[in-house]
């Protein structure tokens, strides 16, 4: 009974017990209802599967660091063996001679021509026992030291440099005709006296050992503190002169050509350029290009 004399109302459940007994059936008991655990949350879900692929991620990252380490460990030691059976070096390369044949440079002030020619020889040392370089062919270029300024360019044929050989290259750098910078060639150029120089030689080699042969890669040999000297210009040609001897009376006067002397002979003709014995080791860098740059 409540405070206001009213009945308190019975659950459903126990008024349909009431109910059911009233009418003479067997009492209903009451039924809890079954408890079912609801899944996980769709935010809980999604963050699993990015913890997931966060670890698979980072395994990926350390199987590939594992293999690059391998590979770099096998490939220190195969270097390593080779260098201790192989013992290689660098080829050496040495220019010996460089001569001005001809030298000219027009007087235009805006745009001057050079023509020129220059003779190189240089020896090339292969001095490993077993290595045998294999060389493409050669571009041969030359410039001036201070300003660059070109003097031309050359090609050598290719060559095999055996183990334990010494191999004299020869090279005829040339110009016709070549526009220069006014102001540089004038500066860099002298006609009289000597003017510094460098040389460049560019080509892809390769070695060979035994029946194996690595790929090619671009070197450049480059020499420098060259000092040359154009050409002395030829000497003006001397005339031969006319005697007039006395004769007898009566008798008319002869007029005798003596023979040009010996030293006149030579003055008439241009003795060829002498050439600079230079001796110059020359550096062997290694040319690697990638892409469109060239290191």
């Amino acid at each position: 009974m409540s405070s206001n004399g009213k009945p308190n109302p019975q659950p459903p459940a126990a008024a349909a017990a009431t109910n059911g007994a009233g009418a003479g059936g067997p009492p209903k008991m009451y039924q809890r209802p079954i408890y079912r655990p609801q899944g996980p949350a769709k935010g809980r879900r999604g963050g699993g599967g990015r913890s997931s692929c966060r670890f698979s991620c980072c395994c990926c990252f350390f199987w590939a660091l594992l293999v690059v380490l391998l590979l770099a460990l096998v490939a220190a030691v195969a270097g390593g063996a080779f260098y201790l059976l192989y013992r290689p070096h660098r080829p050496a390369f040495t220019l010996s001679v460089a001569r001005v044949n001809k030298l000219s440079l027009s007087s235009s002030a805006t745009a001057p021509a050079l023509t020129d020619s220059i003779d190189f020889t240089l020896t090339a040392k292969n001095p490993n026992k077993k290595l045998v370089y294999l060389y493409d062919d050669f571009t041969v270029t030359a410039a001036t030291a201070a300003n660059a300024v070109p003097l031309g360019e050359a090609t050598v044929p290719g060559f095999a440099h055996e183990a334990n050989n010494i191999t004299v290259i020869k090279a005829t750098v040339s110009a016709a005709a070549l526009g220069v910078d006014p102001t540089a060639a004038s500066s860099d150029i002298k006609k009289s006296g000597t003017f510094a120089i460098t040389l460049d030689l560019e080509t892809k080699a390769g070695v060979k050992v035994g029946g194996l042969r690595t790929k090619k890669i671009g070197i450049q040999v480059h020499c420098d503190g060259i000092k040359v000297s154009a050409p002395a210009p030829a000497p003006a040609k001397k005339g031969i002169k006319l005697t007039t001897a006395k004769a007898p009376a009566k008798s008319p006067a002869v007029v005798e050509a003596p023979a040009p002397s010996t030293a006149a002979a030579d003055d008439a003709t241009t003795s060829p350029p002498a050439a600079t014995t230079v001796a110059r080791v020359c550096q062997v860098r290694i040319r690697v290009k990638i892409w469109k740059w060239t290191f």
